[in-house]
């Protein structure tokens, strides 16, 4: 297993279309932005079939530190999560 870059992906992306590396390269930079703003505004992106990107909500606990076992506070926190859609689990598990 490996990693993919970006720029493997827009590769990949350029050889399976008739569009340049460079206008990929655009669009993809576009998607990322457009995701990352929605999901931090709080609006879940939907792409049925591959998944769906939203906000989670982490509320306030406690913890410990494992160093020295003292109890810690962890501030509550908002997080981006990843659902994959049905059709992408199912081509992951073929």
């Amino acid at each position: 297993m490996e990693t993919i870059s970006k720029k493997q992906l827009v590769d990949q992306i350029a050889a399976k279309t008739d569009a340049t590396k460079t206008d990929i390269n655009t669009i993809l930079d576009a998607y990322i932005d457009v995701v990352k703003s929605n999901v931090a505004e709080g609006n879940k992106v939907q792409l049925v079939g591959f998944g769906a990107f939203e906000l989670r909500h982490r509320a306030a606990r406690k913890g410990r530190n494992p160093q020295t076992g003292k109890e810690i506070k962890i501030a509550a926190s908002n997080v981006p999560a990843f659902k994959p859609g049905k059709s992408f689990k199912d081509e992951v598990n073929k």
